[in-house]
């Protein structure tokens, strides 16, 4: 395989960031410097010198979150809507709003399992995406929770409004998921990617768009929004994977238009089905109106 591959598998890089330590001289064949695109084979002796760790991820901390909605909460679990503009939990580079610095705000004790800056999160929305999200505030439930989603035991809906009309109306993606080979922070349809599963359904056909109910059978990073990019109906909005610019000012939306609609999965203490559902927020209910109306 190619030497900035090689890197990146072997040391759990990024592409781009093996790409770098390649072009800088840090990644040796046989104690010589290659170009990234050079092919490595069996037997070969590669010398790599690792860049400073990262910054570690802050802590979280605690404050209110304009938006965040407690739909259910118990001794094990914590259902939230999600607002627009808010992550999961921080991150390096993330000076914004998170669900848990939301929650510990609201008195919300979670699980401490996991990372220290992600205590409690089984699974995760993007910033831009809202809707439905799950956090264990049980040790007990964050265990059952996460592998209940590892197994792919728990419904997840998504609504998204996509650009052009899908053909067929009902359809599954399957299609493998990675980092994107020359951008950071996104992610591609890639061969070697992780196998990614989407189920969607045509709800209704307007002139520029479809909104589809989606169902994920894995839970990639922007696997929704990689998917429907990669058959060229990216979500509506969605500049960073591709939307019209024109079209998204036009209903005058700053993101993509993705919501995570609904959630079901077995309660991890009483093993009952437990089922939840979002309302779309304002700015996705005034998109959706124009385009009716345009219809």
């Amino acid at each position: 395989m190619r030497l900035d591959q090689a890197v990146s598998r072997l040391f759990g890089l990024s592409r781009t960031a093996a790409a770098t330590l390649v072009e800088s001289g840090d990644a040796l064949v046989d104690g010589v410097p290659r170009p990234k695109s050079d092919k490595v084979t069996a037997g070969a002796w590669l010398e790599v010198t690792l860049p400073s760790p990262a910054a570690a991820a802050p802590a979280p901390v605690a404050e209110p979150v304009h938006g965040l909605g407690i739909i259910y909460s118990d001794d094990d679990i914590v259902v939230v809507d999600k607002p627009v503009g808010v992550a999961a939990h921080p991150s390096p580079g993330w000076t914004g709003p998170t669900v848990v610095g939301g929650l510990a705000a609201m008195g919300q004790n979670v699980a401490t399992s996991g990372a220290a800056e992600r205590q409690g999160v089984v699974h995760r929305l993007d910033v831009g995406t809202t809707g439905i999200m799950v956090v264990a505030k049980s040790e007990m439930a964050y265990s059952v929770l996460k592998r209940a989603f590892k197994e792919r035991e728990v419904d997840k809906r998504y609504h998204a409004v996509v650009q052009g009309h899908l053909d067929p109306l009902r359809g599954t993606i399957d299609a493998p998921i990675d980092r994107h080979p020359t951008a950071d922070y996104k992610f591609a349809v890639m061969s070697a990617g992780k196998p990614s599963v989407t189920h969607y359904d045509t709800v209704e056909a307007f002139r520029a768009a479809s909104l589809v109910d989606v169902k994920l059978e894995t839970g990639r990073t922007h696997q929704i929004r990689v998917h429907f990019s990669a058959l060229r109906h990216p979500c509506v909005g969605d500049l960073q994977y591709g939307a019209d610019p024109t079209l998204a000012a036009r209903l005058r939306l700053g993101r993509q238009w993705l919501h995570a609609r609904e959630l079901s999965f077995l309660h991890p203490r009483t093993h009952d089905e437990v089922r939840f559902v979002s309302d779309y927020p304002d700015d996705l209910k005034h998109a959706l109106s124009v385009l009716q109306d345009a219809s």
